[in-house]
């Protein structure tokens, strides 16, 4: 299961993005814990407004949980992989919400934690988290027995046409199939006759 994750703020487009159904054929809220909003929009506004007392402005660590494709993934399995991650990065029992989505028939989850620590004001620090994602994501596929990609064995070995979150995004919103774009440079990489055609 690969996870991504980042530090954020902004909690309506996050949310609006967490509830897009365009998207995504299904989305649902699957848990809001330890906050008193039920709604994802509620929720994430509670978070940015209890922020406002630490000044911090990325009060969200947003991640995205994606399993291997043709792998039928257990809500149980999930839940394991979120309260792993939430463990190895001190954020057990911070408020979170869960959201899954299903696209093209493939199940994903997202779960946003809170990183304000009420009792002492202050935002939680996530240092290293990339190494600590990538670390649990090593775990679970050895322990399913799932086949790991290549660049999680050996970061050396990862894609470097593979684009980024933000710049697939920006494809989409221009109107652009990224998966079209990737193609098309991986080909021109291909048939160039060194690195500087």
């Amino acid at each position: 299961m690969i996870i991504k994750a980042s530090e954020r703020g902004g909690a309506r487009s996050l949310a609006n993005h967490l509830t897009n159904t365009n998207d995504n054929e299904h989305v649902e809220l699957y848990e809001v814990r330890g906050l008193v909003g039920n709604s994802l929009h509620a929720a994430l506004l509670e978070i940015d407004g209890v922020s406002q007392g630490t000044q911090s402005k990325k009060p969200f660590f947003s991640t995205s949980f994606n399993p291997p494709q043709g792998e039928d993934v257990s809500y149980d399995q999930f839940m394991d992989a979120f309260d792993r991650l939430e463990q190895k990065l001190g954020l057990t029992d911070q408020p979170r919400a869960v959201v899954f989505h299903e696209k093209e028939g493939r199940r994903h989850a997202h779960v946003v934690w809170s990183r304000v620590d009420i009792d002492n004001m202050k935002v939680i620090n996530m240092s290293h988290f990339k190494n600590k994602c990538t670390d649990i994501s090593r775990q679970l596929y050895l322990e399913h027995g799932w086949d790991m990609p290549k660049g999680l064995i050996d970061k050396l070995e990862r894609d470097p046409f593979k684009l980024s979150n933000v710049e697939w995004q920006q494809l989409k919103r221009q109107g652009v199939d990224p998966r079209e774009m990737k193609m098309l440079c991986q080909n021109a990489w291909k048939h160039s006759d060194d690195l500087n055609s």
